[in-house]
């Protein structure tokens, strides 16, 4: 299925109209106001988001990175990437966890700069800022600011979800497909979203209705 979800469009830009809240309403309004230039307290200046693979983080951060006036940083970017800019009011940090030794002293800067000069940073990582594996004036900087756990859907909210999107494209979809769908295969709303997209295309090239014995014969054909 790699290979199929690789020649349809999965990299949709992500936004943060199209993250299925859930749990994570309080999180969504504080982002807008960020994406905005809202958020300008100092206890809001930096924001720290943790959860499980698959949970949302990088397509908050994806989405935020829209903006011509938004940085994203990848755990492996260059130093110069965390050089701060008076130009820039908003910093990205994606997979803290993963910072290199010398990409965590520069992070350390980037915060004392964005908390002392202005602008917001937004990080993510795999736990909470506590139980991160970085250097420790950097992990005492991520609990400074706001931290929030990104909450993964339940399955019945992701079924709720898919079941929505494939309403409002008209496509019809046989009972047990996602279920099915949701033991068989990637369990992200991202690989969920693609797979849909797939069985859309596969429903149109052979001319026949998405169904259980559709779905597996796709998964077996892409295995």
């Amino acid at each position: 299925m790699r290979q199929l979800l690789l020649d349809l469009p999965a990299d949709k830009p992500q936004t943060l109209d199209t993250f299925v809240t859930g749990a994570n309403a309080e999180l969504l309004q504080l982002l807008q106001r960020i994406a905005l230039g809202q958020a300008v307290g100092l206890d809001e200046r930096a924001v720290y988001l943790w959860g499980e693979p698959g949970a949302g983080k990088s397509h908050l951060l994806q989405a935020l990175a829209i903006s011509a006036q938004a940085r994203l940083i990848p755990a492996d970017a260059a130093l110069s990437a965390f050089d701060y800019d008076p130009a820039i009011p908003l910093y990205l940090l994606d997979d803290a966890e993963r910072l290199p030794a010398e990409s965590q002293i520069a992070a350390f800067a980037l915060f004392n700069q964005v908390r002392e000069r202005g602008g917001n940073l937004v990080a993510t990582g795999n736990v909470a800022p506590a139980n991160l594996t970085v250097r420790e004036d950097l992990r005492t900087r991520f609990g400074w600011g706001l931290i929030y756990q990104v909450n993964g859907l339940s399955d019945e909210e992701k079924i709720a979800a898919l079941t929505q999107s494939a309403q409002a494209r008209g496509l019809p979809l046989a009972d047990g497909v996602l279920p099915y769908l949701l033991t068989h295969f990637a369990r992200d709303m991202r690989s969920l979203s693609a797979m849909l997209d797939a069985l859309d295309a596969y429903s149109l090239e052979t001319k026949r209705p998405i169904t259980l014995p559709l779905l597996r014969e796709l998964l077996q054909r892409n295995d």
